[in-house]
């Protein structure tokens, strides 16, 4: 029998099948002779006498089905328990694995999706809105936060691509499921507070025409569930991570468990194995730092061969720091939850920009392309360089962090975020119609419809660039619309002085229109609530 009380469940209120983990005990012996067998997991139809199901949560206002359940005396056959007698207490192992799967598809997904709404919509947007009669796409303040919002949605699709790419090939890739989970999410929080600032009062005015707010106000959702963000970053990626990847660490652990000469020769073994790994990750990176990183290897050339040879730097760097806290901290590493923080936060710059670098060449190497890739593999750098640089500043034994210091950035810290002659061409690419823009906004829904909400945006930017020309005519000619009469007025008499043709002004008209309702906000009575 179990008694339960779950919150913050999933598809909660609608669920027909409930999925409970439990711990199950055997005072009776009726399974063997443990009377712990441990966590346990089973497949329960919500009808069963006993279960309360059915209340929902509000999260923040969003169709977001969530809610409790409870459970009070509830009886569990041996056949509901998944896998069945020979599966008791193995659910915490199911748990993990399922997680690591899940969370590196639905979210990153999610995430990616939302870079290309934003890219596609908030340049549209930067496009049309004007100022000065320029574009407010061409500002050097809304093009570093285009930049941004580009940049980081190639970064994302990238690693979506790789991350997936390895689940569909059946592995189990836990430590790159919660990188994609937790660092994509958060760019999809930069991303939609970057379109949110570009768009202003039209990002913030909700109702029908509104097609931003909603997701802004859903991220803290996606940043909580599958692992909340905080605990993801601070435990699990580095905790996880420096057990799974590292070739000699578990060797240590299993020789340490074992008795007698035998256990003893294998960790000698992994011992020596493990000191000289270091030594030569540690000669690795003192010598890629001295050069520059012109010494360390990459696979291509051309433009990108840097961040190869800048990936091969900092890995190495990476792995001798992790190897060097570890022997010196031990178990207390895992509660300097900063540190193991900041080796999370290089660990997975460094799969980011790998990712990127991959999809680059998994495209073809297109030159138009680059922009993306330049700012993408410089930010990620630059973080990498930053995590780094904060272990060594926060490392408790001053003096190793000195000698760290030495040997990872023996130059100095080198690196530096994408300039702005790279924001330039990466915010340009979003508020002008492209092959680049298209592959980077491939796989979400695009229409030229008027009458679809973000639709009306391209429909618009056609429009409106067909119109440009004829505006430049104008200006160049002093020829300035004055808001003492309407704007078809003052076409009609253009046209009648020859100096527009019917055609011209009926472009221009339309271009003003289709602007407007694109730019537009909904209002509503002061006595009507959205």
């Amino acid at each position: 029998m179990l008694n339960w009380e779950k919150r913050y469940i999933t598809l909660g209120p609608i669920a027909t099948l409930l999925g409970l983990a439990f711990r199950v005990y055997d005072p009776d012996h009726l399974l063997g002779l443990e009377e712990d067998l441990g966590i346990t997991c089973a497949l329960v139809p919500t009808s069963t006498a006993g279960i309360e199901i059915g209340r929902r949560h509000d999260p923040l206002n969003i169709a977001f089905q969530n809610g409790p359940n409870r459970g009070t005396n509830v009886f569990i056959p041996m056949h509901w328990v998944i896998g069945g007698h020979d599966m008791i207490g193995k659910g915490w192992r199911m748990l993990v694995e399922r997680l690591s799967i899940g969370r590196g598809v639905s979210l990153p997904s999610l995430s990616s999706a939302a870079g290309k709404m934003a890219s596609d919509s908030t340049g549209a947007y930067a496009r049309l809105r004007k100022q000065f009669n320029t574009p407010i796409g061409r500002f050097e303040g809304v093009e570093e936060a285009l930049a941004r919002i580009g940049g980081m949605t190639y970064m994302m699709d990238a690693t979506v691509r790789l991350t997936t790419s390895a689940l569909d090939a059946g592995e189990k890739p836990a430590v790159l499921t919660a990188i994609s989970k937790r660092y994509l999410t958060e760019c999809m929080r930069q991303v939609i507070n970057d379109a949110m600032d570009v768009h202003g009062g039209r990002g913030i005015c909700m109702g029908p025409s509104n097609y931003l707010g909603r997701t802004y106000q859903s991220i803290p959702v996606a940043i909580t569930v599958e692992g909340a963000n905080i605990l993801t970053r601070s435990l699990i990626v580095f905790g996880q991570g420096v057990m799974r990847c590292h070739p000699y660490l578990q060797d240590e652990i299993t020789a340490a468990d074992m008795d007698g000469d035998e256990g003893l020769a294998r960790f000698d073994q992994a011992l020596m194995g493990h000191f000289a790994y270091t030594i030569a990750n540690v000669s690795r990176a003192l010598l890629y730092g001295l050069s520059g990183s012109l010494l360390a290897p990459s696979p291509v050339d051309g433009e990108t061969s840097r961040y190869y040879k800048q990936i091969s730097r900092f890995s190495a760097a990476t792995s001798a720091m992790t190897d060097v806290a570890l022997l010196v901290l031990g178990g207390e590493l895992k509660r300097k939850e900063c540190i193991s923080g900041r080796f999370a936060d290089a660990l997975a710059y460094l799969y980011l920009c790998s990712a990127t670098l991959k999809r680059f060449e998994d495209d073809g190497r297109p030159k138009a392309d680059l922009p993306l890739v330049h700012w993408v593999c410089q930010y990620s750098l630059f973080q990498v360089q930053q995590a780094l640089d904060g272990v060594i500043r926060n490392f408790p034994v001053r003096l190793l962090a000195w000698k760290m210091r030495v040997w990872v950035f023996p130059l100095g810290c080198r690196c530096r975020l994408p300039d702005d002659h790279i924001q330039h061409r990466v915010a340009q690419m979003l508020i002008e119609p492209s092959v680049s823009r298209d592959r980077l906004v491939a796989g979400v829904y695009v229409s030229d419809s008027k009458d679809d909400v973000i639709g009306r945006l391209h429909h618009a930017m056609t429009i409106s660039m067909q119109a440009e020309p004829i505006e430049r005519k104008l200006r160049k000619q002093k020829q300035v619309y004055r808001s003492d009469q309407t704007y078809d007025a003052w076409l009609e008499i253009l046209v009648q002085e020859k100096t527009l043709n019917q055609q011209e002004a009926d472009l221009l008209s339309e271009s003003r229109e289709s602007v407007r309702r694109a730019i537009m906000v909904d209002d509503f009575p002061a006595d009507e609530w959205v």
